[in-house]
């Protein structure tokens, strides 16, 4: 069997039904045998972190019980489903997707797709597609600002159009990952923080956003389009955004956004598109996330003690020589707005970032810090960092060795038992991707295309001020553990250089 491009070399790739039990299945463990084997007395969790053991041998053919994972009570989120390794049936729940799972749905119905994404395999994603739906139109938004393998590969399939995005600055990158899914009878959207490739979609923890199908407008309608948007403006918003690409191209999707009605839409689009915009343009960037939550982020109470906030990513920009310069300035600011200034306490933002004993425990090992990368060059510039790192941890979700390349950021109460916003977003812990203010904040400058979905309770339920958190039944999937774990002593942050030396 032949290996793709993207594909690790350690990677076995089988014919797989993740569900699976059988021997066929591996995992991958680095740990050390603790000497006791199946008579392990011990009980500690952190022994069992550090130590593998035997399973012990039952008249089931079961596998150990392991914690069950949380049970939303409406999938608003979806994480990728993880493979190749050993009880993947018991990590992938209700929640889990893969990307042939959502090209799957309404295969029958299918008309044609767009996919905008940092990185592709071009044959792996066809694959993807249901075999009559692979020779349908399809659009691909990319930014690569040479000639490489994808426009060669899309000349030899004729359904596949490219529109290479411009960026402005060699800083700057076309992030966004977002999918449209044109079909018979309506259209979806999907945010999502997986690149286009087959590594992205096995063994790291990934999330998605999946809209309903947004039925077509009557064509007997007399109103205009802009009459069949929500509450959220969320059409106005996704034709805005596509508009700052300054690409013709776009007008057929444009006009398919227009012909559907998107009112049900209950989320806020995030956007970020590179350029210089003046402050009163609240239109991208950490500066739109700013204006939708004065807007609309309500509390029905005071605070009593200070809300916390956790940004969850897989890369790091340089934000500054010290904390007050970004991260706990506008950045921050931008991330504590609400409609209430009573409730505008907020702790240092939590900044979670995997650890080198998070990578090398990963299902993938060090192999996974290849899609993390903080530089060493970057980190030493901005050493106060190193006091706000928490370890990735996802018991609840069984993802703690499955890599993140989900982008999260989220404002909790002080005991975590309350959500009061979530954005899931393909933007990392960076200037380029958030923005940052110019000319005594007249202005502010964003290199890098990006895009997510902002989740606020009281657009969902006007009587609801929060996602209760509870452990069995959560209103909101959170996809790390609760509360989360800060950098020990001898903890250290990856950094893409230390693949140099393996």
């Amino acid at each position: 069997m032949s290996k793709r491009k993207n594909e690790s070399p350690e990677l076995v790739v089988l014919d797989d039904d993740s569900s699976s039990n059988s021997d066929s299945n591996f995992t991958i463990d680095e740990k050390p045998a603790c000497k006791y084997g199946t008579n392990c007395y011990r009980k500690n969790p952190d022994h069992f972190d550090e130590f593998s053991h035997p399973e012990k041998s039952t008249n089931s053919s079961n596998p150990k019980k392991k914690k069950s994972n949380p049970n939303p009570k409406e999938n608003l989120i979806f994480l990728t489903k993880i493979h190749h390794v050993k009880h993947a049936s018991q990590i992938n729940s209700t929640y889990s997707m893969s990307l042939k799972d959502i090209l799957l749905v309404d295969k029958s119905e299918f008309v044609a797709s767009a996919q905008f994404n940092y990185m592709h395999d071009l044959e792996w994603l066809l694959e993807q597609y249901p075999i009559e739906n692979r020779d349908k139109p399809l659009t691909i938004i990319h930014g690569n600002s040479k000639r490489t393998e994808l426009d060669h590969l899309a000349e030899v399939h004729s359904n596949v159009t490219l529109i290479k995005a411009k960026i402005e600055s060699p800083y700057g990158t076309h992030h966004t990952k977002m999918m449209f899914l044109l079909y018979k009878n309506g259209l979806k959207i999907v945010i999502h923080t997986s690149n286009l490739i087959e590594a992205d979609w096995s063994q790291k923890t990934q999330g998605m956003w999946i809209s309903q199908l947004f039925p077509k407008i009557s064509s007997e309608s007399k109103k205009p389009y802009i009459a069949y948007d929500s509450k959220t403006k969320f059409k106005s918003y996704l034709l805005t955004y596509l508009e700052h690409y300054r690409e013709d191209k776009f007008t057929y999707w444009m006009d398919v956004i227009k012909s559907h009605d998107m009112t049900s839409a209950n989320v806020f689009l995030i956007g970020s598109c590179p350029g210089r915009f003046p402050s009163s343009k609240k239109i991208f960037g950490h500066v739109r996330l700013r204006k939708v939550l004065a807007d609309y982020l309500k509390n029905s109470s005071p605070v009593e003690q200070p809300d916390r906030l956790i940004c969850q990513f897989s890369s790091i920009g340089s934000l500054g020589p010290t904390e007050d310069k970004w991260l706990c300035k506008e950045f921050s600011q931008s991330l504590s707005s609400c409609t209430n200034p009573l409730s505008f306490q907020i702790t240092k933002p939590i900044l979670i970032y995997p650890s080198v004993e998070d990578v090398f425990k990963s299902f993938e090992g060090p192999l996974a810090g290849g899609s993390l990368p903080y530089s060493k060059s970057v980190a030493i510039k901005q050493p106060y960092l190193n006091n706000f790192f928490y370890k990735w941890k996802a018991d609840t979700t069984g993802r703690t060795r499955a890599s993140p390349h989900i982008k999260t950021f989220a404002r909790y109460s002080n005991d975590y038992k309350k959500l009061y916003w979530f954005l899931l977003t393909s933007a990392n812990l960076s200037k380029a991707a958030w923005g940052s203010f110019e000319k005594n904040e007249t202005q502010y400058h964003i290199l890098s295309y990006e895009i997510g979905v902002l989740f606020i309770p009281s657009i969902m339920n006007e009587q609801k001020y929060f996602f209760e958190l509870n452990e069995s039944e959560p209103d909101f999937l959170v996809p790390y553990d609760l509360p989360p774990t800060k950098y020990a002593d001898k903890d250290k942050p990856w950094l893409v250089d230390y693949l140099l030396n393996i």
